[in-house]
């Protein structure tokens, strides 16, 4: 038996420090562990105690790409709590907040974490050498998510503008006007994007597993919806601890999930192909030029589908700006009172689920948040198994970048750090 153990001194651009182990006997995968090492960071422990008005500002420093998906959940579980009703103009005005953090973190992935994957390159930097218009293109859609996010949040970087209730303010009619001149010009961008991603070669692979995604009766789902999948679930946010079980496992410290005893996929490519019919015209016609196969089973369509997404928020900003009245407050008033309250969002990695009890004060007694990333660790083990198998034949180096390419196709948001991922292969 042989053991090789790859350490390449250049960064992986998975976030987080992985490990993947796999003994191969006789071409088979006899043991495969995914080993993710994050330092425990006790969110849940220290929103203890804590005012319902702490909240979005502390589940905001969760993770530096998607703050906007953490204070969403948050305050939508609150007021369920709460029993508060949202205005429509409140339900817009985060919608378009959504769609910013959408457009910079899809923008981000697609240019600098997953296209040098699918070109040779070994990083966005060397790839932007002979690829700068591609880059930049990027670069300015990811921008231009980042303005939305600053225009409401104070920053684009744990942005502090959200509260239980609404906003602490509205755009002005000015920075509504100067950004939707700004989103127009960049639709040839984001149509180009998904011609662009389109076109690079893939690999032809198949990972058939339940799709979970929220659905809406009218939209495609950002930060609303019942909780579905692709093998015909259908429930509210509050039975998701009943379907979807967290687990231990001995080898990471970051937990796993299955769906009734199995992995389960949660993202972009999930949410496309749960809501195939809920795309607006303009982004369905892109997604017919892609000569692809909707609903698809291959993870590394999941670039396709985020620059579909891109395309999608940045039709739906424009048309919410279109549209947009200043209200006169940018918050409804909150009554705090105890209660326990549930929600889930489409963070730009999948679905993520939130769930505080509150006392009569509003001070958190307990809570609970269910990340992408952890829905998503059983089904990449799964996928590793099923990439070692169809790569027996390459040697080390060709095996290496196979599978953190294929990791990537899930956008693994571990701990907002990038360290190496180190391969250990035992073969027989």
């Amino acid at each position: 038996m042989s053991t090789r153990r790859i350490e390449v001194p250049v960064l992986t651009r998975v976030e987080g420090e992985g490990a993947l182990y796999a003994r191969i006997e006789k071409k088979q995968v006899t043991d495969l562990r995914l080993r993710i090492f994050e330092p425990p960071r006790f969110f849940e422990k220290f929103l203890q105690g804590r005012s319902w008005k702490e909240v979005p500002d502390i589940v905001a420093r969760i993770c530096g790409i998607c703050p906007v998906a953490y204070q969403m959940s948050a305050t939508h579980a609150i007021e369920s709590a709460f029993k508060a009703t949202i205005t429509p103009e409140i339900r817009a005005l985060r919608r378009l907040y959504y769609c910013g953090e959408w457009m910079e973190s899809h923008s981000l992935h697609i240019h600098l974490l997953a296209a040098p994957d699918f070109l040779g390159y070994p990083s966005a930097m060397a790839m932007a050498k002979d690829h700068p218009d591609e880059v930049k293109r990027g670069m300015r859609l990811q921008g231009l998510g980042n303005r939305i996010l600053k225009i409401f949040g104070g920053r684009p970087v744990n942005p502090v503008g959200v509260r239980v209730g609404g906003f602490y303010r509205a755009p002005s009619r000015q920075e509504a006007r100067e950004l939707l001149e700004l989103l127009q010009s960049a639709l040839p961008n984001a149509e180009a994007l998904v011609r662009w991603t389109a076109s690079l070669k893939l690999p032809e692979v198949s990972r058939p597993a339940p799709f979970v995604s929220l659905r809406h009766p009218e939209e495609y789902p950002m930060n609303e919806g019942r909780l579905v999948s692709s093998q015909g679930l259908d429930i509210g946010a509050a039975e998701f601890e009943h379907h979807m079980v967290e687990y231990q496992v001995p080898h990471s410290t970051a937990l796993h999930a299955h769906l009734h005893g199995q992995p389960y996929w949660v993202g972009p490519l999930a949410r496309l192909n749960n809501n195939l019919d809920r795309l607006p015209p303009e982004t369905a016609t892109l997604l017919h030029e892609t000569g692809i196969g909707w609903p698809s089973t291959n993870p590394y369509h999941s670039i396709i589908a985020r620059a579909l997404e891109v395309h999608l928020a940045l039709l739906e900003a424009i048309h919410l700006l279109k549209h947009y009245r200043r209200p006169q407050q940018a918050y409804v008033a909150i009554e705090p009172r105890a209660g326990i309250g549930m929600a889930a969002t489409e963070a730009p990695r999948g679905i993520l689920w939130h769930r505080y009890e509150l006392d009569a004060q509003g001070f958190v007694r307990q809570a609970r948040i269910v990340p992408p990333t952890s829905q998503n660790q059983a089904q990449m083990e799964a996928d590793m198994r099923a990439s070692i198998l169809e790569s027996l034949d390459f040697d080390d180096e060709a095996l290496r970048l196979r599978l953190e390419s294929g990791i990537r196709n899930y956008d693994p948001c571990i701990s907002c750090s990038t360290h190496f991922l180190r391969l250990e292969i035992e073969r027989k």
